[in-house]
């Protein structure tokens, strides 16, 4: 098993509420991470068609004839049993009796929202970060780990990269999607999840992507909650503040992996991924989705924007998230280093007030060096988050 970062907050979680929740995208290391945690826990997996319907059928049985220490798995495919761990947790009043885990982010929150709130303690777990797919092959470059991502299995197991995220879509399709999507607009739907990877790191526009998807809009919106909602695809929000500046109010598009990423976008090979001209777009979507990683980990609620007013002075990401420790970045996929890289990242932390040391240029090359305006940080530095 590769170690994950997440595991020491993930134990302390469980002598602090009665509920451990980890939601997280399929194949993330949810399960193998939870088992390892609490190795004496009862598992239950409710993707077993007798166990699901058996919660599904008796709610109060199913919780109440099972002692404490229980680990629910897929547990928003039975809604019905989060009022009785409420009541079964409230009843023996300790920390730590139940762990439970999904796929689906909406609907496992929406159980803990209607009958936990308060009682449970939250977690994500997205795919392996960069830090910690190199503790399972050292070797492993930037470049490699932008094509092939961070799903676990593809550490385990040296599976072609196209025969995974063929299957990945196919389970993902036939037990995410099934039931939501109806099954005549199962192609549509394909079609519409290579148009998102095409605008990956782009501003958000629903408009576009239904129309050529050849969907209503309302389709799309309700297409792009589901992709949101099963952890395949996220929004970085625009930055908004009292500043006498206009600032764009529209989201950019990112996915979760940047394998998967690639996949889509018919990147296979690390030639392709270096010559393609989605490079840059696949780069920033790594350093953001990282960024990302790193404060989940760590059990924070990230803070992440972007910058773009209307003279187009843009900066790839804000990371707000430590409020006395702001950052810029500046995300360039070339391995030369340019002090020009660094002239938005100038402007607007002068604006916002934020130091050069904490104005960083993110890039392919090697050489760490602090400008009068920024900090130029090798990728690899930069992915330490040191």
């Amino acid at each position: 098993m590769i170690p994950r970062i997440i595991s020491p907050i993930t134990q302390k979680m469980a002598s602090w509420f009665p509920v451990v929740a980890v939601t997280g995208p399929r194949q993330s290391g949810k399960s193998t991470l939870l088992k390892s945690v609490f190795p004496d826990y009862t598992y239950l997996n409710l993707e077993t068609r007798n166990l699901r319907t058996s919660a599904q059928a008796d709610p109060v049985g199913f919780i109440h004839s099972r002692p404490a220490h229980l680990f629910i798995d897929e547990a928003q495919y039975a809604p019905d049993i989060f009022a009785e761990i409420q009541a079964a947790s409230d009843e023996r009043g300790e920390m730590g009796q139940y762990v439970l885990s999904g796929s689906q982010n909406f609907l496992l929150l929406h159980g803990i929202d209607e009958s936990l709130a308060g009682r449970v303690g939250l977690l994500q777990l997205l795919p392996l970060s960069y830090a910690e797919a190199t503790q399972s092959d050292p070797s492993l470059s930037v470049d490699a780990f932008m094509l092939r991502g961070g799903y676990p299995h593809l550490y385990d197991v040296a599976v072609p990269l196209n025969i995974y995220f063929q299957s990945y879509i196919s389970t993902y399709i036939e037990r995410d999607v099934a039931g939501i999507v109806s099954p005549e607009n199962l192609e549509q739907f394909r079609t519409f999840l290579r148009l998102c990877a095409d605008s990956a790191g782009q501003l958000l526009n629903v408009t576009h992507l239904a129309a050529e998807a050849d969907v209503a809009f309302k389709t799309a919106r309700a297409w792009l909650s589901l992709l949101q909602s099963s952890y395949i695809v996220f929004l970085l929000k625009p930055y908004a503040s009292n500043i006498r500046k206009r600032l764009t109010k529209t989201p950019k598009l990112y996915f979760h992996d940047t394998g998967l990423l690639c996949h889509l976008l018919g990147i296979d090979t690390l030639e392709s991924l270096l010559t393609s001209p989605k490079r840059g777009e696949v780069f920033e979507n790594l350093v953001v989705e990282e960024t990302l990683k790193h404060h989940l980990n760590a059990a924070r609620t990230p803070d992440l924007y972007f910058y773009r007013d209307s003279n187009d002075v843009e900066v790839d990401l804000m990371d707000m998230t430590i409020a006395s420790a702001p950052r810029l970045i500046e995300v360039k996929s070339g391995q030369t280093a340019r002090l020009g890289f660094a002239k938005n990242v100038a402007s607007v932390g002068e604006l916002l007030h934020v130091p050069p040391a904490q104005r960083l240029v993110a890039y392919r090359g090697d050489e760490a060096f602090q400008s009068p305006n920024a900090a130029f940080t090798p990728i690899t530095d930069y992915l330490r988050f040191e």
